[in-house]
């Protein structure tokens, strides 16, 4: 193989916070990467907005394998730009992560660790790839245009993704993953409770009001703890409005790993979610909020084995 298609092309995306440091973090990547013989030619994101054209950079300038530096919201970039490819072209491209964002979830799922670069280096390059699935939300914009988003977490709808949107701003101040977490929590107080949402899961409809619903592609930040991105089905976490001692209830067992074993969550396992209605409520992917709201009636499917992922040797 020519020996310019071996080199990755690495995206760093810097994380923020107080107790960051940027360039001691890369030095330290840089010196995993040196120290396993990787060939690499490296870009840093300005901002989150320039991930998108920084990806399509990469891919435009013919590289096989793509490392993104960075957490969730960059990876969820990066896979959007590479669904855009045509099929031959994307299939012969893989995509790794070095953990390094606000949120790294999706890499926590498969035991990557932002202290463990060393090791993280060194399973990318033993280069054991797999076919992973894509949640997909489509949906109309104000315009009435026809839009979708990929995503590899999860959709959240109602008070979670108002959450998430809050741990994400509060651990830009913190700059730790557990009080960001607390706080976000907290501020429960100040955030509607519930939504009106009427829902078609499967052969059966859900009309009535909801505090959130997580439709996870992967573990969903914990509310889809058991979904998996490689089974072509999505799992739904829909959490009915709990009385206040059995909200804090809830927020022992999401701590604790045992969110589906609170009384006002109702699992579902599904190909296609179809909201039907989901009045005022807050939409998230990947623990980031849409840019544009769905406007009307949207639905959240999967789509099976479209992307070429590195996972742990």
């Amino acid at each position: 193989m020519n020996k310019e298609l071996d080199k990755w092309g690495i995206l760093y995306c810097p994380k923020g916070g107080l107790l960051s440091n940027p360039e001691r973090r890369w030095e330290r990547i840089e010196r995993a990467l040196n120290d396993q013989h990787i060939a690499f030619d490296k870009i840093q994101s300005e901002s989150m907005g320039s991930v998108d054209r920084l990806i399509k950079m990469m891919i435009n300038y013919g590289y096989k394998t793509i490392v993104i530096v960075g957490g969730d919201s960059a990876l969820n970039d990066a896979v959007n730009c590479l669904m855009q490819c045509e099929q031959q072209q994307r299939d012969g491209i893989v995509l790794g992560v070095l953990p390094n964002g606000m949120m790294n979830d999706f890499a926590h799922f498969w035991g990557f660790s932002e202290g463990e670069v060393e090791e993280t280096v060194a399973w990318l390059k033993a280069r054991r790839v797999r076919k992973i699935d894509l949640g997909c939300i489509r949906y109309r914009n104000k315009k009435g245009e026809s839009c979708h988003r990929y995503f590899l977490n999860c959709v959240n709808v109602g008070l979670v993704a108002a959450i998430m949107n809050l741990r994400r701003q509060t651990r830009h101040i913190f700059g730790s993953r557990t009080l960001s977490f607390i706080f976000s929590f907290i501020l429960l107080i100040f955030q509607r409770m519930e939504y009106m949402m009427n829902l078609r899961i499967n052969t059966e409809t859900i009309k009535r009001k909801v505090m959130t619903v997580c439709v996870g592609n992967a573990s969903g930040y914990g509310q889809t703890p058991n979904a998996v991105p490689y089974n072509g089905l999505l799992d739904v976490s829909v959490v009915y409005h709990p009385e206040m001692t059995q909200l804090f209830e809830g927020i022992y067992l999401f701590l604790k790993g045992k969110f589906l074993n609170h009384r006002s969550v109702h699992p579902f396992r599904t190909q296609e979610v179809v909201f039907e209605e989901a009045a005022h409520a807050m939409v998230g992917i990947d623990g980031r909020l849409m840019s544009g709201a769905p406007v009307g009636p949207f639905k959240v499917t999967v789509e099976q084995e479209v992307v070429n992922f590195l996972i742990p040797a």
